[in-house]
């Protein structure tokens, strides 16, 4: 017999107060217990790495046959890997609002790719929502952004403005070239509000100031929140040549394009690597809790891996909300641990905020994914989960395309104008057999959970006034 979703209930889904108690009980009792031991204590360093548009199946510690990413498999390694993490969206902005607000996108007003561009730009962040640096610097945090934002390119949405106490980065969304760093032809590259022009490959540029910002925190008497925001492997696919010729060296036989693609992967990967390094080298990795994800699945027309998964970027099947994830704090996080738990982006703004002691401003509708990195067999509290992403152009007309999960069932569409389609993930999870039209009874919960959404984001502005 198959689980059916619980009837649609009203109200919000944001994280109830008892359950952020908890979360802070179980880390206190934790943190006291690994004072006796010499293990790092409360309000740990942060280090959050996000890659741009990396399939699940793009990393050699995921099962790419192909690629070598020993850096970011040596974190999966060194703690939690999360086997079913989601980003909150299949495209670039929302995820990051997400990430920033611990809120669904579309109820922090980005249902969709903030754009240089006004007439086909979908959002603007909520000046309503508390930013997760706003809520860290309460707690004493030194807060930072390196890399890209693309949560808005003028005030009142520029990082320094939200929260973050230093940027040193691109406001944009994707650059037209990873050398040159323009985007149609602007610089958005900027030290906190002044404009800059750096010189190499984005990826080095980014890599090269995220370590020199943690030297500078070495002797530093406060804890940092550092956002480390990649553009690799956006397009355009453009890895330095040698890290081209040195893929190929190994793999000769693989097609141009995946060979660029992967190249470009091992290079960021290696940047990574000598970050962590620095970590290390200042030792405050001894109390560092990082977390390493990506904004959305694999790009596959230009050779993304999304692994097993049906689809990539753009898509609400699996291969484009379901990434790559893990998370590393030495002496609290046990290593070379695994969980099955279904997490989203949102997550991480109250897993960070619990980890650093500080209270949760509501309405967030994440929670705290601390209890899961202690103990990887700790059940999440039941939930709906809803993926929403709202474009223009002539295949989505300025519409919404939509998906919604209970348990195990999931209801979603590929663009507005096609039927919705149910999957029942734990017995299907390719997506490959569609049972909206047997399952009337799920489909008919669903979409009034969906509708219930629907009706809370509709109140949201999406538009600069």
């Amino acid at each position: 017999m198959k689980n059916h979703p619980p009837d649609p209930v009203s109200g919000n889904f944001s994280i109830s107060k008892k359950w952020f108690l908890l979360c802070l009980v179980v880390l206190t009792t934790t943190t006291l217990v690994s004072a006796q031991d010499n293990r790092p204590p409360l309000k740990p360093n942060i280090l959050m790495i996000l890659a741009d548009d990396l399939g699940y199946g793009d990393l050699s510690s995921y099962g790419a046959p192909d690629l070598q990413t020993p850096n970011i498999d040596a974190l999966v390694r060194g703690g939690i890997r999360l086997d079913r993490f989601y980003a909150n969206c299949p495209v670039c902005s929302p995820t990051r609002a997400a990430l920033l607000t611990g809120r669904y996108p579309d109820l922090a007003g980005v249902p969709g790719v903030i754009r240089s561009n006004a007439r086909n730009s979908w959002g603007f962040l909520s000046q309503d929502a508390v930013l997760l640096p706003e809520q860290l610097s309460k707690a004493g945090y030194q807060t930072a952004l390196i890399g890209k934002w693309h949560l808005g390119l003028q005030s009142p949405n520029t990082p320094n403005e939200r929260g973050f106490d230093f940027f040193h980065g691109f406001l944009g969304d994707m650059m037209d070239d990873y050398y040159t760093h323009l985007r149609h032809g602007t610089n958005y590259m900027r030290r906190d509000t002044t404009v800059i022009t750096p010189e190499g490959h984005a990826t080095d540029v980014f890599s090269d100031w995220a370590v020199d910002y943690l030297e500078s925190r070495a002797s530093a008497p406060e804890p940092f929140f550092l956002y480390l925001a990649y553009n690799a492997p956006h397009t355009p696919i453009q890895p330095p040549a040698a890290w081209v010729e040195r893929f190929r060296a190994r793999q000769p036989n693989v097609p141009e394009q995946r060979a660029h693609l992967a190249a470009l992967i091992e290079h960021m990967d290696s940047g990574i690597g000598r970050v962590l390094a620095a970590l290390k080298a200042t030792r405050l990795d001894r109390n560092t809790l990082i977390v390493f994800s990506s904004d959305n699945g694999g790009q596959l027309n230009v050779g993304a891996n999304c692994g097993p998964l049906r689809g990539g970027k753009q898509d609400m099947f699996e291969g484009g909300i379901r990434v790559p994830a893990c998370a590393v704090w030495p002496g609290v996080i046990p290593p070379a641990t695994r969980s099955q738990a279904v997490a989203l982006t949102m997550d991480l703004y109250p897993t960070f905020c619990a980890a650093a002691g500080v209270a949760v401003p509501g309405p967030v509708e994440g929670v705290s994914l601390l209890p899961l990195f202690l103990n990887p067999n700790t059940h999440l509290p039941e939930r709906s989960l809803f993926w929403m992403r709202r474009e223009g152009g002539g295949r989505y007309l300025g519409q919404d395309y939509l998906a919604v999960r209970r348990g195990n069932w999931k209801l979603m569409q590929n663009h507005p104008f096609e039927p919705f389609r149910l999957y029942d993930l734990s017995e299907d999870p390719q997506e490959e057999h569609d049972l909206s039209s047997t399952e009337r009874g799920v489909v008919t919960q669903l979409t009034a959970l969906l509708q219930q959404h629907l009706q809370q984001s509709a109140t949201i502005p999406w538009q600069q006034p």
